[in-house]
């Protein structure tokens, strides 16, 4: 028999099909009585809910709301359906809110979770975060939560105030002050209403630091404490009868603030810091201590347009320090010139350093003429840096602070080198001619921080120049006075045959009698000297006292065995006079201004040498 019969069918199927089927009848029961409960099961859950609740109408009315809701806002509940859920919850005060709200209703958006502050009808206030979710689609409507986080904001609130102020004067701290700063600069604060200016008073305490190295930090505290409440005082009364008062802030340390918004102007301000001087006057009794304070101000006012938080901070610094400067216990106002010198200042000394790797300074020189024949004796080296941003500089704009930073000593170098390099080409270019000399001025920090007898010696050899064709010249106040390493430094060049010169001798305490035992051969005097004796109009003559004076130095000199240069010689008359009274050198503007090598090759080549000018202005 060929076929296939089914058979019986496996107990595992049947055991399956059975539970479908009973599964099928269970739901089938389930939902019908489901259909019939659920309804009821939400609206006993949504009545009963901690949590406040209303369904809002696509028109924004309030269909039911639970007892939490009506309890949240102080309302009847009875009374609630029909109300517009806007105005129950504030949502239409600002428009982002209100649009982002209609949005939801609409079915456009998603949700909507905003904060709000509703004020409750027994007088308190209530902060509350508010969330809008649609409803199913088969029923259209949002739903409205509702959670009080006042105890949140609170406690938020605490812990900002906390984060904001300072512990010790209970003042506004440093963030806070540059929150409100920032906050009075944006431009809708001064455009619409005020002055739109803003002041601010810096103030730092003067000797602040031995309060508390003598007396401890303790009692430091209590006086800065102490200081807070007079400073709040002075911003208090300088508040009478205007919109506010000052905000006073403790920036850090011994720091204070005093902020001006819609300032009135520069009067308003210094009367402010005058009034902030007088209060810190008065002597603090702490601790059984009676302790007398003083304080440094820096005073800032200025249109707000255009001013930045950081802009004004460093106004303020810059004038607290110029106070400081000043002598202390002083306020001083703010100056655009002061300041645009002190940037240019701050500019040089950054760049100092790189210049002379980038080789941007150079040197001119100043010829040195005798005058007894007129001849070209030697020059003066000059050093001038040409600035990429400020154009040529002369030494008085850069050298003090190449002293400050220490650069002195690879310029002072660089000079050295270059100047006796340049009188060396001179002496072989014009081997007719009496070699000329070279002076390079050297600052006194060049002796402390190198070895300058090395360079010199080093330098000589490496260009060929010989000993005494090179001049060294130190300021009088550096070299008077001078013992340890700056006057073996001094006596050693001058046993190598260097010349040493004292520059700008007679406006320095000239200690005569040290002078006969320094190891220097020439005095140069200072040019103030020598204006005295110029002709302004025919017939003038020169200052008699004047004559007296440079007549008795230059024979104080010779006596010493030195010889005498003139700065500053401008005319004929001058240079006609010194020369009478037995000047040996003369060096000015009658001979030459400083100029580039190329002219001094050229004065030797045509050898003119007389008391006529041969330097263009």
């Amino acid at each position: 028999m060929s076929g296939t019969s089914e058979g019986p069918t496996p107990a595992a199927d049947l055991d399956r099909s059975a539970v479908t089927e009973s599964d099928k009848t269970y739901r089938k029961s389930y939902e019908k009585t489901n259909d019939q409960t659920e309804p009821k099961t939400y609206a006993y859950a949504f009545a009963a809910a901690a949590l406040p609740m209303a369904v809002v109408d696509p028109e924004g009315h309030v269909t039911t709301a639970n007892e939490a809701f009506a309890t949240l806002i102080g309302a009847d509940q009875a009374g609630l359906p029909g109300r517009v859920a806007a105005d129950l919850l504030d949502l239409a005060s600002d428009a982002r809110t209100w649009h982002a709200y209609r949005e939801v209703l609409r079915g456009r958006q998603a949700k909507l979770r905003c904060t709000r502050r509703l004020k409750h009808p027994d007088g308190h206030s209530v902060w509350v975060q508010v969330a809008v979710a649609p409803l199913a689609k088969e029923a259209p409507g949002v739903l409205i939560s509702v959670s009080d986080i006042s105890s949140r904001r609170e406690l938020q609130a605490r812990l900002r105030h906390l984060q904001m102020h300072d512990p010790v004067t209970r003042l506004p701290n440093r963030t806070l002050f540059f929150e409100r700063l920032s906050a009075a600069l944006e431009a809708e604060s001064y455009e619409q209403s005020g002055t739109g200016r803003i002041g601010l008073c810096y103030l730092d305490l003067d000797g602040f630091k031995a309060v508390n190295d003598t007396l401890g930090h303790r009692v430091g505290d209590r006086l800065l404490a102490a200081v807070a409440e007079r400073l709040t005082r002075v911003a208090d009364e300088a508040g009478f009868a205007r919109a506010g008062a000052p905000l006073v802030a403790r920036l850090g340390g011994d720091e204070f603030a005093l902020l001006v918004e819609d300032s009135t102007g520069t009067e308003q301000l210094a009367d402010l810091a005058e009034s902030a001087l007088a209060a810190l006057q008065a002597p603090f009794d702490l601790a059984g201590q009676r302790l007398s304070l003083s304080a440094s101000i820096g005073v800032v006012e200025r249109h707000a347009a255009g001013t930045t938080a950081t802009g004004l901070m460093q106004a303020a610094d810059t004038t607290l320090y110029w106070a400081k400067a000043d002598g202390k216990s002083r306020w001083t106002l703010f100056d655009p010139e002061r300041n645009a010198h002190l940037v240019t200042r701050q500019a040089l000394s950054s760049t100092l350093r790189p210049a002379i790797e980038r080789g941007e300074f150079v040197l001119e020189y100043q010829p040195l003429v005798g005058m007894g024949d007129g001849r070209l004796n030697g020059v003066e080296a000059l050093v001038r840096w040409h600035h990429p941003q400020f154009g040529t500089l002369t030494p008085n704009r850069f050298i003090g602070l190449a002293e400050e930073d220490g650069s002195i000593v690879p310029l002072g170098r660089w000079a050295l080198t270059t100047a006796c390099r340049q009188a060396r080409r001179w002496q072989l270019d014009h081997p007719g001619e009496p070699p000329i000399f070279v002076s390079v001025n050297v600052a006194v920090r060049q002796v402390w921080d190198s070895d300058l007898v090395a360079d010199v010696a080093e330098t000589l050899a490496e260009t060929g120049l010989a000993p005494h064709l090179l001049q060294l010249e130190l300021t009088e106040s550096a070299v008077m006075g001078s013992a340890g390493r700056p006057l073996q430094a001094l006596q050693a060049l001058s046993d190598m045959g260097v010349r040493i010169a004292i520059d700008d001798f007679g406006t320095g305490y000239s200690n005569l009698a040290y002078l006969s035992r320094l190891p220097v051969s020439v005095l140069k005097l200072d040019g103030s000297f020598v204006r005295g004796f110029q002709y302004d109009e025919p017939g003038d003559r020169p200052n008699p006292a004047d004559e007296v004076v440079v007549e008795a130095m230059i024979q104080l000199a010779h006596r010493l065995g030195l010889t005498v240069t003139a700065e500053c010689v401008e005319t004929s008359a001058q240079a006609s006079r010194l020369r009478h009274i037995g000047c040996d050198t003369g060096q000015g503007w009658l001979y030459s201004r400083p100029v580039p090598a190329d002219r001094i090759s050229e004065l030797l080549d045509t050898r003119t040498y007389a008391d006529t000018p041969v330097g263009k202005p």
